[in-house]
């Protein structure tokens, strides 16, 4: 699953875009926690202790935030899903 990354979490990737080995039928869960073990910078920037995804980071899965999206982080992905991760931005 291709996934991108923007601001301060390219710079962590070291990339743009990634391809992101999940199965067929994966949740955007899964997805995350698979981007988290291969990229370990981005697990304190990304999931908390629990392992839950920080309240500060969206994702959105074809331009639509996944907190609008039925399931959230159980949502379940589709082959040529869009996937693009933003940390918190500011600015005036």
């Amino acid at each position: 699953m291709i996934v991108h990354f923007y601001a301060t979490l390219r710079q962590i990737v070291g990339k743009r875009e990634v391809d992101i080995p999940v199965p067929e039928s994966a949740s955007l869960r899964q997805l995350v926690n698979e981007i988290v073990t291969e990229y370990p910078g981005l697990r304190q920037e990304m999931v908390d202790k629990k392992n839950n995804l920080q309240s500060h980071i969206h994702i959105f899965v074809n331009g639509r935030d996944m907190a609008y999206l039925e399931g959230g982080l159980d949502y379940q992905l589709s082959p040529g899903d869009r996937i693009s991760i933003f940390p918190p931005v500011g600015g005036g």
